[in-house]
């Protein structure tokens, strides 16, 4: 029985892909997997996922020999302000080779950036459109900011550069504002800038009362490390916050996802501190302008007060004369008032208190005596019906003048 041995086997595919797939060849395919050794070769993977469920349908071995990749890395990343990595759309050159120890895998050879890039442009549009569709895109654009800007929350690395200079800023600045900036420590480039920005989001939202901004920013670096701020979940975590955020992330050329959609977007750190001081330098300016016109006004005010003052002192003996004059009249006619008035109720008292006079006169004992009666008491009562007498019983006669003293003999009635 004829055999092959399996380096034999290989072989013969080997040089048999070699004779079929002899040219090099235009690849569109997504990287995985993308790794550098220290030799300086790139290995990874290619694969192609199904556009309706994301699946991977086709995958393949490829590699960048050091040589190629010390010129196509800089290259790619200088046109599409991306590193060579994992997740990319690319269109790569490539030849088709087999190795009886490592298999089929594909020798990378080109790459051409302008498509990665129009990839980049596309999913950047892409996450806005989605934004738009959600109804969120401009919540954040459309907070008001306060007037004065001081109490600063601040996302950023604690060690970068970026925020050493947006600190140094704030606090060296001319017109001797105060700030005070609060950082909350994120990671600023690699796969966990993300995750790490949206946590210290939900740090700061409990205190969102004590701030007036957010500043999100970080230094220099390469653009490649501005991709994770083209992101769905960041952009719909800082359109929704409570606070305007303010980024400076980038570099002049740089925009991402995320300055579309902040508050405010300054190109660096140092900036975003300009455009702090500068709030604050308006607002002074604004009140400045405001006292100058209270100033102002006052003096207006005084001026006319005073000119009104003295037209009413210049005035003021001729309207007291008349003031005099017209009280004298008043006063005469209240005092030939106020006596016609006495006059009638003195009038009315004495006819009253002669009426009065007559009634008690006239009801007196001695005017009823004067008229020929006489009053009769027993023990000092007067009597009204000779019912309470009996004989022998002494009694007093009061008459007008005198009284007589009398014994009761008997009685009768008349």
């Amino acid at each position: 029985m004829d055999y092959l041995s399996l380096s034999q086997l290989n072989t013969q595919i080997s040089e048999t892909i070699g004779n079929v797939f002899y040219g090099n060849y235009w690849v569109l395919a997504e990287t995985s997997d993308v790794r550098q050794n220290d030799n300086g070769h790139c290995y990874l993977e290619f694969i192609e996922k199904n556009l309706s469920h994301g699946s991977v349908v086709a995958k393949a071995r490829g590699y960048i020999w050091a040589n190629v990749f010390s010129v196509l890395a800089p290259l790619f990343e200088q046109k599409t302000g991306r590193r060579f990595e994992s997740g990319l759309k690319v269109l790569v050159n490539v030849s088709v080779e087999f190795h009886p120890l490592y298999g089929y895998g594909l020798n990378v050879l080109d790459i051409d950036p302008a498509y990665t890039l129009g990839d980049l442009q596309t999913k950047r549009q892409e996450i806005l459109r989605r934004l738009k569709e959600d109804g969120i895109m401009t919540l954040n654009r459309d907070l008001k900011i306060p007037q004065l800007i001081q109490h600063i929350a601040v996302v950023s690395s604690a060690t970068a550069a970026g925020y050493e200079d947006f600190v140094s800023q704030l606090s060296s600045n001319s017109s001797g504002f105060v700030f005070y900036p609060c950082l909350f420590p994120a990671v600023m480039q690699g796969e966990q800038t993300e995750k790490s920005i949206i946590d210290a989001l939900d740090k700061i939202f409990p205190y969102k009362d004590l701030f007036d901004v957010v500043v999100i920013i970080r230094g220099g670096g390469a653009t490649s490390d501005l991709s994770p701020f083209d992101s769905y979940m960041l952009a719909a975590n800082c359109v929704q916050f409570p606070l305007p955020i303010i980024t400076g992330i980038g570099h002049e050329r740089d925009d991402t996802v995320l300055d579309f959609v902040a508050f405010h977007r300054a190109k660096t750190p140092t900036a975003v501190a300009d455009y702090l001081i500068e709030k604050m330098e308006n607002i002074a300016q604004e009140l400045s302008e405001l006292q100058e016109n209270i100033y102002r006004n006052a003096a207006l005010l005084l001026e006319n007060a005073s000119m009104r003052l003295s037209i009413m002192l210049s005035q003021l003996p001729v309207a007291a004369g008349r003031l005099l004059e017209s009280s004298k009249s008043e006063l005469d006619l209240l005092g030939l008032e106020i006596s016609n008035n006495v006059k009638h109720w003195i009038s009315a008292l004495d006819a009253d208190l002669n009426g009065k006079f007559s009634f008690f006169r006239l009801s007196s004992p001695k005017y009823i005596l004067a008229k020929g009666y006489s009053i009769t008491r027993k023990d000092g009562k007067s009597l009204k019906s000779v019912a309470s007498l009996q004989s022998g019983d002494i009694v007093e006669t009061v008459l007008a003048e005198g009284t007589i003293r009398s014994k009761i003999l008997n009685m009768g009635k008349f």
